[in-house]
């Protein structure tokens, strides 16, 4: 569960446009993540810039890296983003569901699977 302390490095790693930019491009790749390069022109920032962006995204936990042979790899932080979201709808309702409602419905549409799903 996060913190206060936490949630207040991952909202000011967020809180820079480009780093904004990098997280959406990283949760939007997947769990494979996107090899430097591709996210350095995804996002329209030169190696040295997307160095010093991923490292600030690094240090609040909200991406990692891997190596891949001369590639470096990043990808989202999954869970720390899970958390961050959860950190700021922990106390959401006040048992006033229709508050929370619309937040809900919106994680549940973006995380609903497309196209055919076989039944057992």
């Amino acid at each position: 569960m996060m913190d206060s302390t936490q949630a207040v490095a991952a909202f000011a790693a967020l809180g820079q446009e480009y780093r904004l930019s990098i997280v959406r491009a990283l949760v939007t790749a997947g769990p494979d993540g996107l090899a430097a390069g591709v996210l350095a022109g995804e996002v329209g920032v030169s190696s040295t810039n997307l160095s010093f962006h991923v490292k600030e995204l690094s240090r609040a936990g909200l991406i990692q890296s891997r190596r891949d042979g001369r590639s470096i790899i990043y990808s989202a932080t999954y869970p720390a983003l899970s958390d961050l979201i959860a950190f700021l709808m922990r106390d959401c309702c006040q048992g006033r569901p229709e508050v929370c409602t619309p937040a809900v419905e919106a994680l549940v549409a973006c995380c609903t699977p497309t196209g055919d799903v076989a039944h057992a």
